[in-house]
């Protein structure tokens, strides 16, 4: 039996866009020849991927988990959203934390691991897909909810929502309240927990804009500077969670509602943090009709 060396199955890794495991498989078939390696890749339809990783990918899934005190959502897009409704696909889109760590863990069938089974599945399918991002959230004492929104399937969908809520408080309840504030979250894409948790890059930089907008005003500059402390409040309240309108009952302020639930709970509660995904947010969409740039080529 030829030895098999990591730099060989890097290599052909780089020419055939295969998976790890794919491509020692094929080496080991193909005793160490990499020019047959390749050609056993293709025979396999493993190789494909490579041909298609070009393609622009805002399609897919956002898949989460919740476990208690722990919770992960997972974004993998593909170029069609009829890929979303595909039984291989979605059973792909599982949950994790970090994306390294992800990648090089075992799918739960154990033949691959979840990047190899990736690359498996976009020969499978037929599409480019990446596994673009995955986050965990967890707290020490309370509970992790979620929501889902425009579910395709259990855990999955367009926008997912974790939401920390550290707390004393009986979990059912607990529970209830989070999955209405990652509804919330859902609905009002927040930026932060607090004012404080705000990045002092992008407030300086709304102050600055702020200040340009009010410098036309002709007002004395004591003036100008309440003027931009207004508008920074109203700021606060489009974009900091316990600053929002309550979208439940378009009336109470987020904090409000949590120092409420708090008091009728007997223990204090404390949004810990929270995590939105979007499907294919910041990712720029190809324009033209997919179906008919297929029907072209094929004709």
């Amino acid at each position: 039996m030829a030895q098999i060396s990591a730099s060989m199955v890097k290599e052909l890794r780089g020419r055939t866009g295969a998976g790890m495991l794919d491509c020692k498989k094929a080496l080991v078939e193909s005793e160490g020849d990499i020019e047959a390696a390749g050609e056993w890749l293709r025979k396999k339809g493993l190789a494909a991927a490579a041909k298609k990783s070009g393609r622009v990918t805002a399609e897919g899934l956002v898949g989460l988990r919740t476990d208690g005190a722990r919770g992960a959502l997972v974004e993998v897009n593909a170029e069609t959203d009829f890929v979303a409704r595909n039984e291989h696909f979605q059973a792909f889109v599982g949950a994790g934390g970090d994306m390294a760590v992800l990648k090089a863990a075992e799918y739960p069938d154990g033949a691959r691991t979840v990047e190899g089974e990736l690359t498996n599945l976009i020969a499978t399918v037929g599409e480019n897909m990446t596994l673009r991002r995955s986050v965990g959230l967890s707290v020490e004492e309370g509970v992790v909810a979620s929501y889902m929104h425009n579910s395709a399937a259990p855990g999955l969908g367009k926008i997912g929502v974790l939401v920390g809520m550290k707390s004393a408080a009986e979990p059912e309840a607990l529970q209830q309240l989070g999955k209405q504030v990652a509804m919330h979250v859902a609905a009002s894409s927040p930026r932060a927990v607090t004012a404080q948790d705000l990045d002092a890059e992008t407030v300086e930089k709304e102050r600055e804009i702020l200040r340009e907008q009010a410098a036309g005003s002709g007002k004395p500059p004591e003036i100008v500077e309440k003027m931009i402390e207004g508008r920074l409040r109203k700021f606060y309240e489009d974009v900091v969670l316990m600053k929002q309108t309550w979208v439940i009952d378009g009336e109470s302020k987020v904090s409000k509602v949590i120092d409420t639930a708090a008091k009728e709970l007997g223990a204090p509660i404390e949004i810990a943090g929270f995590v939105r995904y979007q499907l294919g947010e910041g990712i720029e969409r190809k324009d033209g009709d997919f179906a008919a740039e297929v029907a072209q080529l094929a004709g």
